[in-house]
């Protein structure tokens, strides 16, 4: 039975934003999720709202690459790989990896600590509070840079480099943002970022080898990269059919590797259609972003998805957001340029894309073509 409704005050209190002095709220999962007339904030527009007519969306049914054979070079595995996320990502970015041999051990502490840490006072949390124009951090439903269709959701996001001489050590940040007794914590992230980080570059062989430039150029050109990691929690809510967990959007990175738990609430648009993604916390969700459509021309598109919550189960995911190095120029290469006879999008830098996200534009389904748009103004 939901609990009483307590007062206005006790979940959310008014800020200022920087720019426009609009009032922002305070996201308290722990009250907001029993409550049964839900902010007006949090409320989306009658056609990006879920579909209360049909509370069960059809699942999108994508056969599971299997990496094991891949991995070891057999060659029907990697012919049938090839051609598997070749037809995926040429239709609508999005497959599933299993037998990625990613140990089970990790991915389970890291889902025990995500619950631990999303389980602690409101101000506990906000003692990562994520500042404005930053990537790391923690944000109670992006409440400090919207004031209008909030994603029902709490995150708590970070750097990672692969880079050896990076300063940005995963486990440092744990320990001096939130002290010391979350340095564990911290480590755990640090150790599933680096899978994910080498998982990724294997699938950048798989991505080479599809679009025909071989598997060396694509692993090179993400070796450094400098990723973020961004921890989801999703809390009920008593009005599902009224707010979205994250709304429609494609990822402005490059490729997100993303683990589930056994909550569904991942959809994929296909096909003029939202698709359910069932969960497989054997799986690990791929899905090509905006940095990687303008690196392949183009020819891989990016996905475009979102999440949608429940009024009874609380949902959780780790998702890895792979991106070049900061410095590094994003730009076809020739082979891919002259597959369709045009470049289709201009030279950028990641830090200039992540800036665009952060600083000028809430990303969406439009992210890519508004900043290709951003960039031609700036530059003239």
């Amino acid at each position: 039975m939901p609990m009483p409704s307590p007062t206005l005050k006790s979940w959310y209190s008014p800020t200022k934003e920087s720019k426009n002095e609009q009032k922002a709220l305070v996201f308290d999962a722990s009250l907001l999720q029993h409550e049964l007339n839900i902010p007006a904030q949090f409320i989306w527009p009658d056609h990006e709202k879920p579909s209360a007519d049909q509370p069960q969306t059809p699942p999108l049914v994508v056969p599971p690459i299997d990496l094991k054979g891949f991995l070891t070079g057999e060659p029907d595995a990697i012919s049938n790989a090839i051609k598997l996320v070749d037809e995926a990502c040429r239709k609508h970015g999005f497959f599933q990896v299993v037998n990625h041999g990613i140990d089970s051990k990790l991915i389970n502490e890291a889902h025990k600590n995500i619950s631990g840490f999303f389980g602690l006072p409101l101000l506990e949390k906000q003692r990562a509070q994520k500042k404005a124009g930053d990537v790391s951090g923690y944000a109670s439903s992006f409440t400090n840079r919207f004031s209008s269709k909030l994603p029902w959701k709490e995150t708590l996001s970070f750097r990672y480099s692969a880079d050896q001489q990076s300063a940005y050590k995963v486990e440092d940040y744990f320990s001096s943002v939130m002290g010391e007794e979350f340095r564990q914590f911290g480590r755990i992230c640090q150790e599933y970022c680096e899978a994910m980080s080498n998982l990724s570059l294997v699938i950048m062989e798989l991505l080479g080898m599809s679009l025909g430039i071989g598997p060396s150029y694509l692993r090179e050109f993400f070796e450094e990269n400098d990723s973020i990691m961004r921890l989801n929690f999703y809390p009920p809510c008593q009005k599902p059919d009224q707010t979205l967990g994250t709304g429609p959007h494609c990822d402005p990175t490059s490729l997100t590797i993303l683990h589930q738990d056994d909550v569904g609430g991942l959809e994929v648009y296909v096909d003029n259609q939202w698709r359910s993604i069932l969960p497989n916390t054997e799986a690990f969700v791929v899905n090509i972003g905006d940095t990687f459509m303008a690196l392949s021309n183009g020819i891989y598109k990016s996905c475009l998805h979102r999440a949608v919550v429940n009024n009874r189960t609380p949902r959780k995911s780790l998702a890895f957001f792979l991106s070049p190095k900061m410095d590094k120029v994003v730009r076809s290469p020739e082979a891919l340029i002259k597959m369709d006879g045009a470049r289709n999008f201009p030279d950028f830098t990641w830090s200039t894309f992540l800036e665009f996200t952060q600083k000028h534009y809430r990303s969406d389904m439009n992210t890519l073509e508004a900043f290709a748009d951003w960039l031609k103004l700036r530059n003239k």
